[in-house]
């Protein structure tokens, strides 16, 4: 089994030294910085212009169209990572030995389930953003999907879910998953108008993904397992109980005006 597991990166940073991570530079077309030997994302078929507002997707739509012989794809961030244990670490990611057995009795592998405890994830989202991306998003799988619809709106009602765009899946989830999400997303995008958003808002595509995630694989029934996940850094813990709160008494930080 051939696998390639995606590290998204905007920048030169450390990566882990084993076998089947390839550290891709997103957004490429309009910011490369010349040195940096990673896989670019404006190669081939390609969105790397919209990486602005699609994130880390367009490494994901350029593994998608242009990595055929693969088995598997999977997609971490350049400072968060699935495990194998603690403490976090570069030498302690997931190794491909261990993801070819999970992916030998599950479809997918996915980072373990965020908790928002207090809020629903339809209730964090339009506290956190633009309330018209999610209902729109809603409306284009109410029309196009719709036997993605219920499903939807279950996730929607939930506390918690499986965010952060990461994954590792086996190629049939990959295709499908791919088609559905950016099947959406690209409706979504040709019907509301981001135009004066601000520079962390425009970054909309990226945080309906992953909205989609359970969406997309509980109505197909995939099977999956969870790893824990980890940022290398370290989490910022009082400032996002501090958002959190601010966000639910109706004031936004500045980046989500």
């Amino acid at each position: 089994m051939k696998i390639e597991i995606l590290v998204a990166a905007h920048k030169k940073f450390p990566m882990p030294d084993k076998k089947g991570y390839l550290p891709v530079l997103v957004g490429t077309a309009k910011n490369y910085e010349p040195g940096i030997e990673y896989q670019r994302d404006d190669e081939g078929e390609n969105i790397s212009a919209k990486n602005p507002n699609y994130n880390e997707l367009t490494a994901v739509y350029w593994a998608w169209k242009n990595l055929k012989d693969v088995d598997a794809v999977g997609l971490v961030h350049y400072r968060r990572f699935l495990f194998d244990k603690k403490p976090y670490s570069l030498n302690n990611v997931v190794s491909i030995d261990k993801v070819k057995k999970l992916l030998g009795q599950y479809d997918v592998i996915l980072p373990k389930k965020r908790n928002y405890y207090i809020e629903t994830n339809y209730s964090h989202y339009v506290h956190a953003h633009h309330q018209e991306p999610v209902d729109t998003t809603r409306e284009v799988i109410k029309k196009e999907y719709p036997q993605y619809l219920a499903k939807f709106d279950q996730v929607m009602k939930r506390r918690k879910a499986h965010m952060f765009n990461m994954f590792i899946m086996r190629r049939d989830a990959f295709e499908s998953y791919c088609t559905f999400m950016f099947g959406v997303l690209n409706k979504v995008e040709n019907q509301i108008d981001i135009t004066n958003y601000s520079v962390q808002e425009k970054r909309v595509f990226g945080y309906l993904s992953e909205l989609l995630m359970d969406v997309w694989l509980e109505t197909n029934a995939f099977t999956y397992t969870e790893l824990s996940w980890g940022q290398l850094g370290g989490k910022n813990n009082v400032k996002k109980a501090i958002s959190l709160v601010e966000r639910k008494i109706g004031i936004r930080t500045k980046t989500h005006f």
